[in-house]
């Protein structure tokens, strides 16, 4: 029998949460195939069989399990079933914390190949929506390269989606229901950050907005030719990146942390980038992001977007961003107060790109506008600071080649 242990998601975490299995106990197992996923207060892990065999589930998912202990055994002694046994094996996993209940895709999940999972993930497709064609129906490497993307799905308009209730519960008689559903360990500690940033810091919100007429000229004159070259599109976030790398290092306390009574100050520019995922907020960091060209911010960008809504990022690319920057205009948020991310001393927000009226040398003319805030930790950075800084990356937004001139 190999013992099947949880791992350590980084120093200082001794427990984490079971949140689902991938397989259910008694089927035959692949080695490194993926059976399970784990939850800290940081970050999401895959758990894989280190060997063939046979899966002995010992702890049911939902359980709040120590680093290292024990949770399944997997026996390479017993036979490998025929294709036939393995679809006799019941589908059903013990129960996801996700609701209550164990969710349709973990329990009806056909069994995956490593690299097909990765390649499915990256498609955007769930493994119940492909046919495998290896032994006992297993999804291969080629079956998920064949695969296509499911057809986008018509926006539900706000009329059915008051017809649609979307409670895990069975309807009551009356229409009333409520659900109870424990805080997963990501969203305990998002909600425990928010707090102690709202009740240990002195945050403070300034605003400004932003004339975004010649970068989006500038994007559409070089998408294409940026595309070409660089494999990767050219968006805004890589111009207010830059904007607030170039002008962190102009304003050093705004580029700091402060730990108890001491103020570090930091050479260089990691900039965190708020990610909305399925399991809340994290902050992927772009280290020195000073030193790096708006191609090289995109792909960046782009990769730790796209791991961490996959659930693939580690704890070390999440921790030792000097700076924050969110952006709530992707969900239409036309103005906001971000909220610190500590031990950082700022945090910049973006916000939609609307179309307003504005004076331009005495006369009115419509221009896309986008309003930013900036919220700082006032035992650390005065107002004069602040405003500074802000003004500085508006600047260098409504004049984008100073970036790329550096001055």
């Amino acid at each position: 029998m190999i013992e099947i242990r949880v791992p350590s998601p980084g120093e200082s975490i001794t427990e984490v949460l079971l949140d689902k299995w991938f397989k259910p106990t008694g089927s035959w197992v692949e080695k490194d195939e993926l059976i399970a996923e784990i939850q800290s207060d940081k970050a999401a892990l895959e758990v894989y069989a280190e060997i063939a065999g046979k899966l002995e589930i010992l702890v049911e998912a939902g359980s709040q399990v120590p680093v290292g202990s024990v949770i399944a055994r997997i026996d390479p002694s017993a036979a490998r079933p025929s294709a036939a046994e393995e679809k006799a094996v019941p589908a059903s996993v013990p129960s996801s914390s996700n609701g209550g209940g164990a969710s349709p895709s973990a329990t009806t999940a056909p069994s995956v190949m490593p690299a097909a999972a990765r390649i499915l993930a990256e498609k955007g497709i769930s493994a119940t929506q492909v046919s495998g064609t290896g032994p006992g129906g297993r999804i291969t490497k080629a079956d998920a390269l064949a695969a296509s993307a499911p057809p986008v799905q018509k926006p539900t308009s706000p009329a059915e989606a008051a017809d649609k209730p979307s409670l895990p519960v069975a309807p009551a008689p009356d229409g009333r229901q409520e659900v109870r559903k424990k805080l997963t360990p990501i969203r305990q500690t998002i909600a425990r950050r928010l707090l102690q940033a709202k009740n240990q810091t002195a945050m403070l919100t300034t605003f400004n907005e932003v004339d975004m007429s010649r970068i989006m000229d500038l994007r559409k004159a070089y998408k294409d030719r940026f595309q070409e070259k660089h494999g990767i599109g050219l968006g805004f976030m890589s111009f207010f990146t830059k904007a607030c790398a170039t002008a962190l290092l102009e304003f050093p306390e705004v580029n700091s942390q402060l730990h108890e009574d001491e103020l570090i100050y930091f050479s260089y520019v990691d900039v965190s980038i708020a990610v909305s995922t399925d399991r809340g907020l994290v902050v992927p960091i772009v280290r020195n992001a000073h030193l790096l060209s708006l191609a090289e911010i995109e792909r960046t960008i782009a990769d730790l977007a796209a791991r961490a809504r996959q659930n693939k990022i580690s704890i070390e690319e999440m921790q030792g961003g000097t700076f924050t920057i969110t952006n709530g205009g992707v969900f239409g948020s036309l103005i906001s107060t971000p909220i610190l991310n500590p031990p950082q001393t700022a945090i910049l927000g973006m916000h939609k790109i609307q179309e307003r009226p504005v004076a331009v040398n005495g006369q009115v003319v419509v221009r896309p506008m986008m309003y930013v805030a900036l919220s700082y930790d006032h035992r650390v950075i005065d107002g004069k600071e602040a405003v500074s800084f802000l003004v500085r990356v508006k600047e260098l937004l409504e004049d984008p080649v100073r970036l790329l001139l550096e001055v």
